[in-house]
């Protein structure tokens, strides 16, 4: 899903916006994102996930060209724990029939949701998910 999907689904589905005004609103919704995750703080979205700025340390690494040891620098990577709620929704798609697609794009539904956040059950921020909005959308009462 890109951003303007993003903003089509908000003037479509929400209404009383224009086109322009719901693409302020997503626009505004990611800067104060980026601005609370460069303050080096947690974004915690109830019923979808978390996200954590996490600081890696410099450590040795290999070229994997020429197997010439090399330093990794040190560096922020943002990860993305999903909630419970959400991986309730998209295993229940799964088990519906509709396979969920894997960390691939295939439909044999063999994705691991381990990602590079160890045992702890959460989705790798660059591991892409069959349409989480939608999913946490479908499950929302409605008002």
């Amino acid at each position: 899903m890109t951003k303007a999907e993003i903003v089509q689904a908000l003037y479509t589905r929400v209404g009383g916006f224009s086109k322009k005004e719901s693409a302020d609103i997503v626009d505004l919704v990611f800067e104060m994102m980026k601005e609370t995750l460069g303050r080096g703080e947690k974004i915690k979205i109830s019923g979808f996930g978390n996200f954590v700025l996490r600081d890696k340390r410099q450590r040795p690494g290999r070229n994997p060209q020429t197997g010439d040891p090399i330093k990794i620098s040190e560096r922020r990577v943002l990860t993305f724990k999903a909630s419970q709620i959400l991986k309730q929704a998209l295993n229940a798609k799964e088990k519906s029939g509709t396979p969920a697609p894997n960390a691939r794009g295939g439909a044999d539904g063999a994705a691991s949701t381990g990602g590079s956040l160890g045992s702890g059950g959460g989705l790798d921020a660059r591991m892409p998910v069959a349409n989480p909005v939608a999913a946490a959308a479908s499950e929302a009462p409605k008002e």
